[in-house]
């Protein structure tokens, strides 16, 4: 079942007449961005970023996107019909009896979620918060190191050396580290739930005008996951 069965399967016809007016009118969209928003830690980060994954969403694919950002509480039932959601952050991740409920449901389900770590920090407060969650959730193995060859790479752009590092990383920020792979957590051989300690957030987060000065596209790669996220 791709991303588009599972949300035609969530809804079905009478489903659709029962959502809030915002989501029904977006149907005629393939994608939006949709940022989940918890009730701990700090959601909001990187605020200019989703413009840039739009802006390239619409350069490189025939994609008919959504220009605005969607933000929708991870309590919202709602939230299960998005085929892709973002959640990100720097603070605790502590996710309220609702918030568990929605979001193991929607990963089981067929749901994506790509979570990214703000802190690019294997040792931060966000990294070992949300591990925690995802252990409670779908068990101490759940998440797990992406080969370099997972279809992730080769979905839209080709990537052979798996996940391009960010600049935060190449700066010594955070833990030092260059992250040679990202974590993830596969329901029935699908990935449901991306994780990077890469911070590609904060890397993607400019002015999108300031994109004709980069010498290569970074957020091509956010093509990447959002396209894997749709057809996987």
């Amino acid at each position: 079942m791709t991303r588009a069965e599972f949300v035609r399967l969530m809804l079905g016809a009478a489903g659709a007449a029962l959502l809030p007016y915002p989501l029904r009118a977006a149907a005629g969209y393939d994608f939006r961005f949709t940022r989940l928003r918890y009730d701990s830690g700090d959601w909001d980060v990187d605020a200019r970023m989703p413009s840039n994954i739009i802006t390239a969403l619409i350069d490189y694919t025939n994609l008919r996107v959504d220009p605005e950002e969607r933000v929708i509480d991870l309590s919202d039932p709602a939230m299960l019909a998005e085929p892709f959601c973002y959640l990100a952050g720097h603070k605790l991740v502590e996710f309220n009896p609702a918030e568990r409920r929605n979001f193991e449901r929607y990963v089981r389900n067929g749901g994506f979620v790509f979570a990214d770590d703000c802190n690019h920090d294997i040792d931060g407060l966000f990294a070992k918060s949300f591990e925690t969650q995802m252990a409670a959730i779908f068990g101490p193995r759940a998440l797990r190191k992406l080969s370099n060859d997972h279809a992730l790479y080769r979905s839209f752009f080709r990537f052979p050396d798996g996940p391009p590092a960010t600049g935060f990383e190449l700066n010594g920020w955070g833990d030092d580290l260059v992250h040679d792979y990202l974590n993830g957590i596969a329901i029935d051989g699908r990935l449901g739930v991306l994780y990077s300690n890469k911070d590609y957030g904060c890397e993607w987060d400019y002015d999108w005008r300031n994109k004709r000065f980069l010498a290569e596209d970074n957020t091509k790669f956010a093509v990447n996951i959002v396209m894997y996220a749709l057809t996987a």
